[in-house]
């Protein structure tokens, strides 16, 4: 994986969004480092406007994120994100940004190795998200102009270079569709859950180039002129498929959907048991076809293929979401899910 010094450099949110900055890239509008009075920080929000999002520094996950929508709801969620912040990253710093109603989250997968040789594998859309964990991925990205992307892979390369990169790494980025502009938001030091969809449309074995560039070895394959076809993961998770109430227990019966452009990866067996303290993901479903439409057409059958019974899983969301029109034709933000659910209240 990536050196310590880049994982703590990056790690750190506020130094990321610092060095991202240095290199021109457009960061989100908040604080410029760590704040720690509330009355600064209350301040601060009025100048850039409600609502706001409070981050932990060294966060990830959605732990230690509130939303403030109004002043008065402030000091109370200030309090509750240093609380969380500290409790799951030993670190209670935490900063301020600018809160965008319904943006869109895309990243980008960026391959170094200790030759400075740095290069892009395309970028994945990750907007369908519940309470900032995300549920559904895809490379490449839906509905981006040529312009925006090519921009977007420029200036994630240019970060890279600029701190001498030499592993595996994702650039994550907020765009606002409606303006056509994206943020730099962080960059995750490591291989992603994700980093499956682009193993597809790249057809590269990230897990292996990692290796190899850690054993001091040049990458192993040259870049595509484009991406080869569609693909997207769902993330199949223990938990009631409407509450998203977790779902520990024996698994009684499985069956895993199989077949040309289908990748299942997963540690579960039937008799399996999840304990009642664990991650609540059971596999990741992947599948792969020469478009976004048979791509769906595909999940759509693997879905109805793929049975685990004895507990809740949010598979039949997902067989609810693959047919939502919306979906279908890529009208999709960070906030979806909760509009999609908010429109299927009866279902």
């Amino acid at each position: 994986g990536a050196s310590s010094k880049h994982i703590k450099m990056m790690g750190d949110k506020i130094q990321a969004k610092k060095i991202a900055k240095e290199n021109g890239l457009p960061v989100i509008e908040g604080s410029e480092g760590g704040v720690t009075d509330i009355a600064q920080a209350k301040e601060l929000c009025k100048e850039i406007g409600f609502p706001v999002l409070i981050k932990a520094s060294g966060g990830g996950g959605g732990k230690g994120m509130k939303i403030v929508y109004k002043e008065e709801e402030f000091e109370t969620l200030f309090l509750t994100a240093k609380s969380e912040a500290k409790k799951y990253f030993g670190n209670d710093e935490i900063y301020i940004e600018k809160f965008f109603q319904n943006p869109r989250h895309i990243e980008v997968q960026i391959v170094s190795d200790q030759h400075n040789n740095h290069i892009h594998l395309g970028e994945r859309e990750c907007s369908i998200q519940h309470r900032h964990q995300k549920l559904i991925e895809e490379a490449p990205a839906v509905s981006l102009s040529d312009s925006v992307r090519e921009t977007l892979h420029t200036v994630a390369l240019k970060a890279i270079a600029s701190i001498n990169y030499d592993s595996i790494g994702t650039m994550e980025f907020l765009y606002d569709k409606e303006q056509e502009q994206f943020y730099f938001m962080e960059m995750n030091t490591r291989l992603q859950v994700e980093h499956t969809v682009t193993e597809q449309v790249a057809n590269v074995d990230l897990v292996r180039e990692q290796l190899l560039i850690s054993l001091g070895e040049k990458f192993s394959f040259q870049m595509p002129r484009k991406p080869r076809g569609h693909s997207i993961e769902l993330r199949i998770n223990a938990e009631h498929p409407t509450t998203f109430a977790p779902s520990p227990g024996r698994i009684t019966g499985l069956n895993l959907p199989g077949g040309l452009g289908v990748r299942v990866d997963t540690h579960i067996y039937e008799q399996y048991t999840i304990p009642p303290h664990y991650d609540s993901l059971l596999a990741k479903l992947v599948v792969h076809d020469s478009s976004r439409k048979t791509a769906i057409a595909r999940l759509k059958r693997c879905l109805d293929e793929f049975i685990i019974e004895g507990i809740h899983t949010n598979i039949p969301l997902f067989k609810r979401i693959v047919n939502d029109i919306d979906f279908q034709q890529g009208n999709i933000n960070t906030h979806y899910l909760e509009h999609f659910l908010e429109k299927n209240k009866e279902v």
